[in-house]
C-alpha cells in the first residue's frame, strides 16, 4: 500500500480557481457553489479544459509507477478474448442474422446468409472502417424493411447519444442520399419499405420529444410529425408487434406509461390503448388476434398480465390473465404459437416460466445456487424451440434452447474465455441484515482455497437505482481480481429491483438514504464475517452507482480503502434544479423535484457535492467522458475540486477525462479494456495485492 511517505513523494494534484456563484431554488433557499463555472456546454472554455488537462496529466503522473502492472492487466483481460468470435445467429424473414469480430479489430460486422448459414454472407454494416478517425463510434438500432432489401441505421460519432440516421440498399450495396440528424437510436419501417418512423430528440436536453415520418427521397425537412409528447418527464421509444401487424408508440415516466398504435400495413392515425394514469404502468405485445399487457393496475405492484380485444382503447377492456403475485416480479414476456414465456424474478434471482394454451406451467432449470436468466433472441414465434440466456459469477455467457414439447435442451454456445477454467472458482449468495431489519442478498466469487480468515481484499460494485436489478453475471475482466486472491461481490441493495417491486420502491425518493446504507451494512458484515480485512475494501460504482460511490465516501469514509467512480451522478440538487441539463424533468419520480421543500432538503442530505467536509477519504479514482450527454462531465469536476480542498487524508485521489467520449466511455471492444485495467491497477495498488 501507498504509506504516508510514499504519498508525500506523489505528484502536486492541481489546484482550480474557486469562483463565487449561488444556486437557488425557487422558494428561497441558496448554496454556495464555488466550482460552478467548470460548466461549460459548449465544452470549449479553455480555462475548464486547462483543469481537466492538468487533472489527467496529473493521473499520468501518479499512475506512471503503476503502468507495467495496468499494461499486464490489459494483457491479460483482452488476452481472455477470442478474436475472431460471433454471435449466435437468429432466422428472420428467411435470412440468418448474426454479428461477428475479426482478430485484432474494435468493431463488430453485423451480417446476413439467406436460407441458412452455408449460403454466401452478406455484409450489412462494417463498423471498422466507419469508425476511422473517430475517438467515438457506435451505431444504435438496425432496421431492415419487409422486403429485406433496406437497411437504416443510427449512428453516433461523439458519445452525445445525439443519433444521425443513415440508409443502404442492400442490394446494391450503395448509400442512399437521404440523412436524418438528431435522432434517437430507434427506428422502424412501414410495410410499404419506403416509409421510415424514427424518434427526434431535442437539441438542448437530448428528450426524446416527437415521433416523425420519413418518406424516402424526401428531404428530412418535409418530414411529417406524427406524435408530439408535450409532457418532459416521458420517454418515447417505437416498435412492431410480435405479429408485425402493428407500429406503437411507447411513452413511460417512471410511474406513467402509455403505448398507441397504427397499422403497419397502412399507418394513419395512433390509437391510444389505455390513457395514461399517475401510477399506472404497462407494456403490451399483440399476437394471436389480441393484446397482451403487462401492468401494475389495481395494486398489482409486482405486476401480471392481463389480455384486451382488437381495437381495445381503454382499461376498461383489459381482462386478468396472469394474476399479481406479492412474491414474484413479472419482468417480461415473450408470445409464441401455443405457449408464452416470462420472465420472472423471485428471491432475488431471475427465471423464466413456460405457459402453455392447456394451462400448464414450467420453469426453465437452472444449474447455480446464484445466476442471471433471461429470454434470447426469439425472432420468430412459430418455433418449439426457445432461446434463453443464462450466466453466472463463474460461468460464461451461454445460450441455450429448449424444446418446449420434448424438454431436449441445447447449448448453441458458450462465450469462450481463453485460459478461463470454472472449476477454479467458487460462487456464493449470502444474506446481510441491514440496520433496519431488510435481508440483502449479496453474490459473491472467489478462487478456491480461498480462506474466510479476515486477511484477504474484497471488491465490492452495487448500483441500486432506477429498479435496475445487478444480476451475477460472467464477468471475463474480474477474474484477474480474483486471481490475485481479491473477493469479488455484487451487493442487490434496494433501490434495484432484485426483490421486486418494494425493493425498488424502499431505494427511490424519501427512501433513498437505504441504497446507501444497505451498502455499507453489506461491507461491515462480510468484514465482520472474515471476507475481507477491514482496511482492504474496495468499492465500485458507476453513473447512479457513482452517487452511491460518493454519498458513502461522505458518511463512512473508514470503511473502505478505495473506491472508484465512474461517470458519477454527484451534484443532484444542482442538476435536478436545472431542467436543461438531459435528463433531468424525466427523474423527479426517481429522485424527487428539488423545486418542492421536502425533496430538496432530503436530496440535501446526501448529495455528495454538497455533503464533502473536512474528514479523511478514502483512495478514490474517478472517471468521467467530456461528451456525457447522462451525467455532464462537470458533476465530477466540481465534486473531485471541492474534494482536494476539504480532504483531510493523504490517500490519492485521482480524476481521468476522456476527450473524446461520452457516458459509456470509449467504444472499441479493447479500448474500454485500457481504461478498465487503469482502474483495476490503481485498486489493486491501495489494497496492496501483490503481482
Amino acid at each position: 500500500m501507498m504509506n504516508t511517505a510514499a504519498a508525500s513523494a506523489l505528484p502536486v494534484p492541481p489546484d482550480v480557481e474557486p469562483r463565487p456563484h449561488t444556486v437557488s431554488a425557487p422558494f428561497g433557499a441558496q448554496r454556495q457553489d464555488e466550482y460552478y463555472w467548470l460548466r461549460d456546454d459548449s465544452r470549449e472554455d479553455p480555462a475548464m479544459l486547462a483543469y481537466l488537462n492538468a487533472e489527467n496529466a496529473y493521473t499520468d503522473a501518479l499512475m506512471a509507477p503503476l503502468r507495467p502492472l495496468q499494461e499486464k492487466l490489459y494483457g491479460e483481460i483482452v488476452g481472455r478474448i477470442k478474436q475472431d468470435d460471433a454471435s449466435v445467429p437468429y432466422r428472420e424473414r428467411g435470412y440468418w442474422y448474426y454479428t461477428r469480430y475479426e482478430t485484432g479489430k474494435d468493431y463488430p460486422i453485423h451480417a446476413r446468409r439467406k436460407g441458412d448459414m452455408q449460403a454466401p454472407e452478406e455484409v450489412l454494416l462494417d463498423l471498422n472502417p466507419m469508425a476511422e478517425g473517430k475517438g467515438y463510434f457506435s451505431v444504435g438500432d438496425m432496421d431492415i424493411s419487409r422486403d429485406n432489401r433496406l437497411l437504416a441505421w443510427a449512428e453516433d460519432g461523439i458519445g452525445r447519444r445525439q443519433y444521425t440516421l443513415r440508409f443502404k440498399n442492400l442490394e446494391t450495396g450503395q448509400l442512399l442520399e437521404d440523412v436524418i440528424e438528431g435522432a434517437a437510436p430507434n427506428v422502424v419501417w412501414a410495410d410499404d419499405n419506403r416509409t421510415l418512423f424514427y424518434v427526434e430528440n431535442d437539441p438542448e436536453t437530448l428528450l426524446t420529444v416527437r415521433v416523425k415520418k420519413h418518406v424516402l427521397g424526401t428531404p428530412a425537412s418535409a418530414d411529417v410529425t406524427v406524435y408530439e409528447e408535450a409532457d418532459d418527464s416521458f420517454y418515447m421509444g417505437i416498435d412492431r408487434t410480435r405479429d408485425d401487424r402493428y407500429i406503437v408508440i411507447g411513452v413511460d415516466s417512471t410511474v406513467s406509461s402509455e403505448l398507441r398504435y397504427t397499422s403497419a400495413a397502412n399507418p394513419g392515425e395512433f390509437t391510444v390503448l389505455a390513457p395514461r394514469e399517475r401510477d399506472v404502468e404497462y407494456d403490451a405485445d399483440h399476437f394471436d388476434g389480441r393484446w397482451v399487457i403487462r401492468t401494475n393496475a389495481d395494486g398489482a405492484k409486482n405486476f401480471k398480465l392481463v389480455t384486451a380485444p382488437e381495437g381495445a382503447t381503454s382499461r376498461a377492456q383489459w381482462q386478468d390473465w396472469i394474476a399479481h403475485d406479492p412474491q414474484v416480479l413479472i419482468e417480461g414476456f415473450e408470445l409464441f404459437d401455443g405457449y408464452t414465456a416470462i420472465a420472472e424474478r423471485a428471491d432475488a434471482l431471475e427465471r423464466v416460466r413456460l405457459l402453455f394454451a392447456d394451462g400448464r406451467s414450467e420453469f426453465v432449470k437452472a444449474d447455480e445456487p446464484a445466476y442471471s436468466m433471461g429470454l434470447s433472441v426469439n425472432a420468430e414465434p412459430d418455433t418449439d424451440w426457445l432461446r434463453y440466456s443464462y450466466t453466472s459469477l463463474t460461468t460464461p455467457a451461454t445460450t441455450y434452447e429448449l424444446n418446449v414439447k420434448t424438454g431436449e435442451r441445447r447449448q448453441l454456445k458458450q462465450q469462450p474465455v481463453i485460459g478461463y477454467d470454472p472449476g477454479k472458482y467458487e460462487t456464493e449468495r449470502v444474506w446481510v441484515s441491514a440496520r433496519d431489519g431488510a435481508r440483502v442478498p449479496v453474490s459473491l466469487v472467489y478462487k478456491k482455497g480461498f480462506k474466510k480468515d479476515g486477511s484477504a481484499a474484497l471488491y465490492q460494485y452495487a448500483y441500486g437505482s432506477y429498479g435496475i436489478s445487478m444480476d451475477p453475471g460472467f464477468n471475463q475482466s474480474v477474474v484477474s481480481l480474483l486471481d490475485r486472491g481479491v473477493v469479488y461481490a455484487i451487493a442487490h441493495i434496494r433501490g434495484g429491483q432484485e426483490m421486486g417491486r418494494a425493493w425498488y420502491e424502499d431505494g427511490k425518493l424519501l427512501n433513498k438514504q437505504n441504497t446507501f446504507n444497505d451498502f455499507v451494512d453489506v461491507t461491515r458484515a462480510l468484514v465482520a464475517q472474515g471476507w475481507a480485512a477491514k482496511d482492504r475494501v474496495a468499492a465500485s460504482g458507476g453513473s447512479a452507482g457513482g452517487l452511491l460511490m460518493g454519498a458513502v465516501a461522505n458518511q463512512a469514509p473508514a470503511d473502505y480503502r478505495v473506491m472508484v467512480a465512474q461517470v458519477p451522478f454527484v451534484d443532484v440538487v444542482t442538476t435536478m434544479l436545472d431542467a436543461s441539463i438531459p435528463l433531468t424533468t424525466n427523474e423527479y419520480d426517481e429522485w424527487g423535484n428539488p423545486e418542492q421543500q421536502p425533496y430538496y432538503h432530503y436530496m440535501l442530505g446526501y448529495s455528495p457535492y454538497d455533503n464533502l467536509r473536512a474528514q479523511a477519504y478514502p483512495s478514490l479514482f474517478v472517471g468521467t467522458g467530456l461528451w456525457d450527454s447522462q451525467v455532464q462531465y462537470w458533476e465530477p469536476a466540481k465534486w473531485v475540486a471541492r474534494l482536494r480542498d476539504l480532504n483531510t487524508g493523504e490517500l490519492p485521489v485521482v480524476f481521468r477525462t476522456n476527450m473524446e467520449a461520452g457516458h459509456g466511455g470509449k467504444s472499441g471492444r479493447f479500448q474500454r479494456y485500457r481504461e478498465q485495467a487503469e482502474s483495476f491497477a490503481f485498486v489493486l495498488s491501495q489494497l496492496g495485492v501483490a503481482d
